[in-house]
């Protein structure tokens, strides 16, 4: 069990590849008969038979949200004849945080804050017209949103030259990354890695946006070509596991704030 969790946790945004490792290898039996939680020195614990579940450094997998570990112990009851990592996204998801983003908070929150530089909603196609439109239909509420919200307001570029934003509005938005949780933290970077940008990050956090209008703004120029030339099996592959993760990310958040 430690070694598949271990390997799908080094690279926790590309399922895709997740999912063609974890084909080489021969997945691991059910061990346990039953799922519980129950509360313990650390937070809310998921047992199985009894014993509690850790995390492939062998750190406890205790949460702070009881609502958090009956939907981590909802995966694992879920599980059949064999353990499949890959539908268990939340328990790989709060692995990443408790083993990797709580060691170092803040490189994190420095990973997220460096994709608001060049964010993908700053970067804009010069045609055609109808593309133009739909980015503007998408990505512009979430810029007035953070001009309205928090008096940031940034330089949209043309293709792919690139344009230096002003520190002090990327700073502004920075501070809505103001949090030390490690789970949050995982969320919000899985949530940028695989949409591409901080700021639909931060406005799915916020309530601005939710996981359905965040999916569609961050595939407005994939979903254009995909409408005119179509779309191959393994993307639509590789997308649909992205997507899985993504929305296991927004749970998560909604999760932690109660």
């Amino acid at each position: 069990m430690r070694d598949i969790l271990s390997d799908l946790e080094q690279s926790p945004l590309d399922p895709a590849e997740a999912i063609r490792a974890q084909g080489r290898r021969t997945l691991p039996k059910r061990f346990y008969k039953e799922v519980t939680v129950a509360e313990g020195e650390g937070g809310h614990e998921v047992r199985l038979d009894g014993r509690t579940l850790r995390t492939p450094a062998k750190a406890k997998l205790a949460v702070p949200s009881a609502a958090l570990a009956a939907a981590l112990a909802e995966e694992w009851a879920a599980q059949g004849v064999e353990i499949d990592p890959f539908t268990m996204p939340l328990t790989r998801l709060v692995n990443v945080a408790l083993d990797g983003v709580a060691r170092n908070p803040q490189e994190v929150k420095e990973e997220i804050v460096r994709y608001m530089g060049s964010d993908l909603l700053l970067y804009r196609a010069e045609g055609p017209e109808g593309l133009v439109a739909r980015q503007a239909t998408h990505w512009d509420p979430v810029l007035a949103w953070l001009d309205r919200a928090h008096d940031a307001r940034f330089f949209l570029a043309e293709g792919i030259r690139h344009v230096e934003q002003p520190a002090d509005m990327v700073a502004r938005v920075a501070a809505l990354v103001g949090t030390d949780d490690p789970l949050s933290l995982a969320a919000l970077s899985t949530l940028t890695a695989l949409t591409g940008s901080a700021f639909l990050a931060v406005a799915l956090a916020n309530g601005v946006l939710d996981a359905d209008a965040a999916w569609r703004a961050a595939h407005v120029d994939e979903d254009w070509t995909i409408e005119r030339w179509g779309e191959d099996a393994e993307a639509t592959a590789r997308r649909a596991a992205r997507e899985k993760e993504m929305r296991a990310a927004v749970r998560l958040l909604d999760l932690v704030k109660g």
